[in-house]
């Protein structure tokens, strides 16, 4: 049952306790002081009504008629509180008023009188009159003093009842509403569970409620960009994909396409040619080495159709080897340009994702160089690096940097849709791509997040 409670229903019903349990304390300790109280007045009751008889009694001898003058005496102390004086051959009636006298006065319950003084407390104090032998009953009748520790009591009662009750009603406001947040908390983590990354909490009630409502709202404001950016990425994704595939059809329909055509009319004149009695052999040399500059052109454009879609040899020689080639490729198209590379042998099995990664980088990179840069040398990096992105987990990185000494870009430089391609790519990944220009060139460096170890 206790778990099924709330927060605030069990720091109410445990306060309505501690002041329950401290209410019965104090009184139980009034309950339990009030036996020896009693016994303590009763003593000292009885003391002094014995003193007080022995030094009124001493003069009965020089009365003339010490019965009278016994029992004025006697009727006189009818008149005292606490203590009750009879003759010995009256005690009965005396008794039956002292119980008349205590049955007009509000009386404690009956548990609480055999619990504080169960029996009556009576002395003896023998007399002499004329020779004969009497003596005065002294009775102790605390049911005042009972009955005035019994008020105390209720009062006691009555009084702690309501400061508890109203102690109880004002702590329970106060958690009320260093709570309330709670309930805020709770519905803005549904709104957020059901993807509304707007919700928000005001902060309030406690130091650290109103922490974790501020941490609740950045971590909302988190999930929500990063929704938006993953549904941006997925736009990306899809728009180059689309663009990729236009760029590829165009080219097959504004390349390719002629080759066809100029293949198609080489062959048709071959075959006129031969329909002849006597064919021209230049004119099927002519025909015949047209055909081949147009297949060795189909079979260049292939190539380069077959690059752009996965680069050739990268899975079956590996990145290193793969690389190497890309560079030597580009060294002999441009002489010119002084190209080195780095690739660390500690990189290890970065996975196939990240090899066509880091190829796609180097890439485009180069490809950025010799379209724009005007450089005369391009250095290429890849090694193992650590984390940069934020993201903890058992994964290793790859650096991959390529700088040129080029003449940088301009201040309004935009990127190009082959970068912006390996931004979004890196990002899916999980990792990180700047491009830094200055004076001395481009530098194009990215963290790419290696394949996870089964």
């Amino acid at each position: 049952m206790w778990r099924k409670l709330s927060l605030r229903a069990r720091i109410n019903l445990l306060l309505a306790l501690i002041l329950a349990l401290g209410l019965g304390i104090n009184i139980a300790r009034l309950v339990l002081e009030a036996g020896p109280r009693v016994q303590a007045e009763d003593q000292s009751v009885i003391r002094l009504a014995r003193e007080f008889v022995e030094t009124i009694v001493a003069g009965l001898k020089e009365a003339s008629d010490p019965d009278a003058r016994l029992d004025q005496i006697v009727q006189d102390l009818t008149r005292l509180r606490h203590v009750s004086i009879t003759r010995q051959d009256d005690v009965t009636a005396r008794a039956r008023e002292a119980r008349e006298e205590a049955g007009d006065q509000r009386a404690p319950p009956a548990w609480f009188v055999a619990l504080v003084h169960p029996e009556q407390t009576s002395v003896r104090v023998p007399i002499s009159i004329r020779g004969e032998a009497q003596s005065l009953l002294i009775t102790s009748h605390p049911d005042d003093e009972m009955a005035e520790i019994w008020d105390g009591i209720v009062t006691q009662l009555e009084v702690g009842s309501a400061i508890a009750v109203a102690l109880f009603l004002v702590t329970m406001l106060v958690v009320g509403r260093a709570l309330a947040p709670l309930e805020a908390l709770s519905q803005a983590m549904t709104n957020i569970e059901a993807g509304f990354y707007d919700a928000r909490v005001e902060p309030g009630g406690s130091p650290e409620l109103a922490a974790i409502c501020a941490k609740l709202n950045h971590l909302a404001a988190t999930l929500g960009e990063a929704v938006e950016s993953k549904r941006r990425l997925a736009e990306r994704a899809v728009s180059l994909q689309d663009s990729e595939r236009k760029e590829v059809a165009r080219e097959l329909h504004d390349e390719f396409g002629p080759y066809l055509f100029a293949l198609r009319a080489h062959a048709g004149a071959l075959t006129r040619l031969s329909e002849v009695d006597s064919p021209d052999p230049a004119a099927l040399r002519r025909h015949g080495n047209a055909i081949l500059e147009q297949v060795n052109a189909l079979q260049q454009f292939t190539r380069r159709i077959l690059e752009r879609l996965r680069p050739v040899g990268l899975a079956e020689l590996g990145l290193r080897e793969a690389l190497g080639a890309l560079v030597r490729l580009w060294s002999e198209t441009h002489p010119e340009v002084e190209i080195e590379s780095s690739i660390s042998g500690a990189l290890g099995d970065t996975g196939e994702t990240a090899d066509l990664t880091i190829y796609r980088i180097v890439q485009e990179a180069l490809t950025n160089v010799f379209r724009h840069a005007d450089a005369t040398a391009v250095h290429i990096t890849v090694e193992p690096a650590e984390r940069q992105t934020g993201v903890h987990d058992s994964r290793g990185c790859a650096l991959v940097r390529v700088s040129d000494n080029g003449r940088g870009l301009r201040s309004d430089h935009q990127l190009g849709r082959g970068l912006t391609g390996m931004r979004e790519r890196i990002l899916a990944l999980g990792g990180t791509i700047s491009v830094n220009s200055g004076d001395d060139g481009v530098t194009v460096e990215a963290f790419v997040p290696k394949a996870m170890q089964p």
